[in-house]
């Protein structure tokens, strides 16, 4: 099917929407609703595809305007001038119009749940696990989403052998699924007195939240064991049982969860973030299926695979998916240039896509 066709396909669908809609004969149902979401949806696209159609007239006009031209120097020159303007305009507007027709990731509009663990080296290792995870707080903070501490293993010296926080807002996955993967860092650790630089590692997992009725996870499958909260965390720490593991045994998935005092809440955090592991395994399974040998060029998210290096004697992070190098690791790691790594990432995955409909 060729540009043309596919355009043509939405803007029938979008107009079969809207007179159903006006006809609709209970606006307060379920499926009324559903249907308001798909207008809404493609409302932006259908708007692309006008303002693009009409460009593609105005370039027809100029046409007809440059064969009446007769040998008038000046008019040839400014309809020369304007139909270069116009084939910039529509180019942007035909890679605008592409961009909306590539497949969606139903996922990307999701809050997400992001989980840091401390890979090799040592105390160094969990520091960074620590930084990486005030990253993503600070990041979240920046965006204006909601950060949740599900979880958070300290060290006792400020740093954290694995941490789970909930980020919930609009879109929050689409912007953070790239992050998962070995991060790596680079320098001079506080504990090492001879100035050698070291290299540590830290595992990043950003999975898409799911809802409750999406994964049905059923009681007799659980085991689930509770235990005193350890770590530097205060009074309630060591005092009674309200750490919460769990165990889901059909997949042999393992949460535990012991940052609040209440072993209901803990549960209930627990249980969230089994269901977010359950449904990213789902769904790798279905793009597998459906991806067959495709692999994206920003990656495949696959937490063993090393996406980033954090040089902090050079003031340096390199992305390795997209060779991305920015000399602001300060303002990076303090969340507040993490999005001109993200962004870089975004646009490699959809360059990736385009090039696979071409």
């Amino acid at each position: 099917m060729n540009l043309e066709e596919s355009l043509n396909r939405v803007v029938t669908r979008y107009d079969e929407l809207q007179a159903l809609a006006a006809d609709h004969p209970n606006p307060g149902s379920g499926e009324y609703a559903v249907m308001l979401k798909e207008i809404a949806d493609l409302t932006q696209v259908v708007d692309t595809i006008n303002s693009l159609r009409q460009a593609q007239q105005e370039a027809e006009d100029l046409k007809d305007l440059q064969a009446d031209g007769g040998e008038d120097a000046e008019m040839k020159a400014l309809v020369e001038t304007e139909s270069e303007a116009l084939k910039e305009r529509i180019a942007d507007l035909e890679h605008q119009v592409k961009l909306h027709l590539l497949p969606k990731d139903e996922a990307d509009e999701r809050s997400a749940i992001v989980e840091v663990r401390a890979g090799t080296g040592g105390d160094e290792a969990a520091l960074f696990a620590a930084e990486l995870f005030a990253m993503y707080q600070r990041y979240a903070a920046l965006h204006g989403w909601r950060f949740e501490v599900m979880d958070f293993s300290d060290t006792g010296i400020g740093g954290c052998k694995e941490a789970s926080g909930s980020i919930s807002g609009k879109g929050v996955f689409a912007r953070l699924k790239f992050e998962s993967g070995v991060h790596r860092v680079q320098r001079v650790p506080v504990t090492e007195s001879g100035g050698r630089i070291h290299t540590s590692a830290a595992t990043v997992a950003v999975l898409p939240e799911a809802e409750e009725v999406e994964i049905q996870v059923e009681e007799k499958d659980l085991r689930i064991d509770t235990y005193r909260s350890q770590g530097a965390g205060g009074q309630h720490v060591n005092t009674t049982d309200s750490a919460v593991r769990i165990t889901h045994m059909p997949s042999g998935i393992v949460v535990q969860c012991q940052d609040e005092k209440s072993q209901h809440k803990n549960r209930a955090k627990a249980m969230k973030v089994l269901r977010a592991r359950l449904y990213d395994h789902q769904r790798r399974e279905q793009q597998e299926a459906i991806a067959e040998n495709r692999r994206s060029q920003v990656g495949s998210g696959d937490r063993s695979e090393r996406i980033r290096t954090y040089n902090f004697p050079q003031g340096r992070v390199t992305d390795h998916r997209i060779n991305l190098t920015l000399y602001k690791l300060d303002k990076v790691i303090s969340g507040e240039a993490l999005d001109e790594v993200i962004e870089p990432l975004i646009a490699a995955d959809q360059a990736a896509m385009l090039a696979e409909m071409e």
